[in-house]
C-alpha cells in the first residue's frame, strides 16, 4: 500500500494568522499519527511563514514515524537540517513570493548546488528525495545528485480543468515514474492532491508514498484530523496496486 506523509504546514498557518501559540502543529503531528499517517511533512521556509525552527526541534523529539522535512538549498536551512536530523530531507524550490510550491526542482540548471546539498545531508546520515517534476531530463540529471529518493510534482494534474488535461498530465507522471522506477529510485509523488484525485494516481504506479497537506488539514477542520487522516489511508490501502 502506498505510504502517507502528512504536511502540516497550514496548521502552523493558521496559527501565524495571529502570530499566537494555536493551534501548535506538534499536537496535530501526534493527530496525524493517531490517524495512521505514515510521516510527518513540515517545510521550514527561509521566510519561516509557518512552521518555525522551535516547531520542527520539537516535532524532533515526539514524532514516531518518519520526519520529513521540506526545504532549500539554503546554508542556513541545511545547517538546521543537520542539527536536526530529520529522517529525510526533500530539496524543493523556493521563492518568498509565491503562496506555495510552484514547480519542481529544476536539477539541471541547479545541478551544483543541488548535489552539494545531496552529499552534505547524505554524509550525515540523511535521507534525501528531490521534488521534480514528471520531466525525464530532470530525472537523469537527478541521478548524478546521489539522491535516492525523488517525489513527483503532481501539481498541474490537480491544476488541470478538463479530463483532456487531466488524462495527459497523468499519462506525463506515469511515464516519468516507471522511468525514474527503472533508474533506481524510490519514488513519491506529491501536490495538490486529495481525496478525489489521488484515486487515478494510486492506479496507474504502485508509488512509495504521497505527501498531501492542504486537503487533509481542510477536511480536518469539519472532522478532526485523526478522522480526516484515517479517510486518506482508507482510500490509498483501497486504490493501491500492488507493488
Amino acid at each position: 500500500m502506498i505510504k502517507l506523509g502528512v504536511n502540516i504546514d497550514h496548521v502552523a498557518t493558521v496559527r501565524q494568522a495571529r502570530r499566537g501559540k494555536e493551534p501548535d502543529p506538534v499536537h496535530a503531528a501526534v493527530l496525524a499519527e493517531l490517524g495512521g499517517a505514515d510521516g510527518i511533512t513540515v517545510h521550514l521556509r527561509e521566510d519561516r511563514r509557518h512552521i518555525h525552527d522551535r516547531d520542527l526541534f520539537i516535532l524532533r523529539d515526539t514524532v514516531k514515524v518518519k520526519l520529513n522535512l521540506e526545504m532549500a538549498t539554503n546554508d542556513e536551512i541545511i545547517n538546521i537540517a543537520l542539527s536536526v536530523k530529520p529522517d529525510i530531507c526533500t530539496l524543493v524550490p523556493e521563492k518568498r513570493e509565491e503562496l506555495t510550491t510552484e514547480g519542481g526542482l529544476d536539477v539541471i540548471h541547479n545541478f551544483d548546488r543541488v548535489a552539494r546539498t545531496v552529499e552534505i545531508l547524505k554524509s550525515n546520515g540523511i535521507e534525501v528525495s528531490i521534488f521534480i517534476d514528471p520531466d525525464k531530463k530532470q530525472i537523469e540529471k537527478a541521478v548524478e545528485t546521489g539522491a535516492r529518493y525523488i517525489e513527483i510534482h503532481t501539481g498541474r494534474y490537480a491544476d488541470a480543468t478538463t479530463e483532456d488535461e487531466s488524462l495527459e498530465e497523468l499519462k506525463k507522471i506515469e511515464a516519468a515514474s516507471k522511468y525514474a522506477a527503472d533508474l533506481g529510485f524510490v519514488v513519491n509523488a506529491g501536490h495538490g492532491l486529495n481525496y478525489k484525485n489521488v484515486i487515478p494516481l494510486c492506479r496507474i504506479f504502485p508509488f512509495h508514498e504521497f505527501n498531501i497537506g492542504h486537503s487533509i488539514i481542510s477536511k480536518s477542520i469539519l472532522v478532526g484530523l485523526k478522522d480526516a487522516v484515517r479517510e486518506m489511508k482508507d482510500i490509498l490501502e483501497k486504490y493501491s496496486i500492488d507493488r
